[in-house]
């Protein structure tokens, strides 16, 4: 995959900016910083200037080279280039959910009053639906996607596996969005029900079409040789 400048340099004016930010307000930050809050919205653990200030920033950078350079080191190189719009969308939107993840600790530093856990589930749900609308574009490869033992020995399964759970994946960002709309005990338990059968379902899917197809292959190194 080549190096497209369009495309990257949003991304590290993103992270750029949100070391720009961790400079601008270290000399006033407190010593101890928000970077956690509960259910209800209160804050339940602290960090340091460094934890707080710079923790999600160099997160982000190491997160934007390894997918940035992971397909390199993918035995199915070739096939990121069937979903490289894909894959850069992806790319996109997960530094972009830590921007605002990060962005939401500096307002509670400049002392703005912000609703956590609305913002927060808001912006994970989205982030389910904007990958649920692109799941089903993914092609197999070893890092990127729904990979369970029968994904990657059945290209029925692959392909299948990740159209329904394309949907799913809306339909637990919707969840996720609706309890932090809601903010009731009943609806976080509902959120909770919905991620945990969504993913069981992928599992149990991707082994219900791998069962039935034909063509689906022994993982490397799994089939019984001399020795």
């Amino acid at each position: 995959m080549k190096f497209n400048y369009r495309t990257e340099i949003p991304q590290l004016l993103l992270i750029v900016g949100m070391f720009i930010m961790a400079a601008f307000t270290w000399s006033t930050a407190p010593d101890l910083i928000p970077i956690h809050w509960n259910l209800a919205g209160e804050v339940d653990d602290y960090g340091g200037k460094f934890e707080a200030l710079l923790g999600i920033p160099l997160i982000t950078l190491a997160v934007y080279f390894l997918l940035l350079f992971v397909p390199r080191i993918d035995p199915g190189y070739m096939n990121y280039q069937k979903f490289a719009s894909t894959y850069t969308i992806i790319r996109c939107s997960i530094i972009a959910f830590m921007s605002i993840i990060y962005g939401v600790i500096q307002l509670t530093i400049l002392g703005h009053p912000i609703s956590v856990n609305a913002i927060i589930p808001f912006a994970v749900g989205i982030l389910f639906v904007v990958l649920g609308n692109f799941m089903g574009k993914i092609r197999p490869n070893w890092f990127v996607g729904i990979r369970t033992p029968w994904t990657l020995s059945s290209k029925a399964s692959w392909n299948k596996t990740h159209r329904a759970s394309g949907w799913l994946f809306i339909l637990m960002g919707l969840s996720i969005t609706a309890a932090g709309l809601i903010r009731s005990q009943w609806a976080y338990l509902g959120m909770f029900a919905v991620i945990v059968i969504c993913f069981f379902w992928m599992v149990f899917y991707s082994y219900l079409v791998w069962r039935n197809d034909p063509d689906r292959i022994p993982p490397a190194g799994t089939t019984p040789g001399p020795g």
